[in-house]
């Protein structure tokens, strides 16, 4: 377990989360973070966040394939 301290920062309060942590999070500067309090504890979460189109993009490293999908049999008044 780690320590930090609430220090004064401008008029709010802050706390520096130590580089390891970050680390093991992934996370990085002006990263957003959900804040909730539960049980006398503070919980910080990583924010939801869309993957923009290159990122989802760079998944597929430039390797898209089309292929076909069976929908099964006509079930109505489709036009085939």
């Amino acid at each position: 377990m780690e320590q930090t301290a609430v220090r004064a920062w401008g008029n709010s309060q802050g706390i520096r989360i130590p580089k390891t942590i970050m680390e093991s999070m992934s996370l990085n500067v002006n990263d957003v973070l959900d804040i909730t309090v539960e049980n006398d504890m503070i919980i910080l979460k990583k924010a939801f966040r869309h993957k923009s189109f290159e990122e989802r993009l760079s998944a597929y490293n430039g390797k898209i394939s089309l292929c076909d999908f069976d929908w099964g049999d006509p079930a109505g008044k489709e036009m085939i």
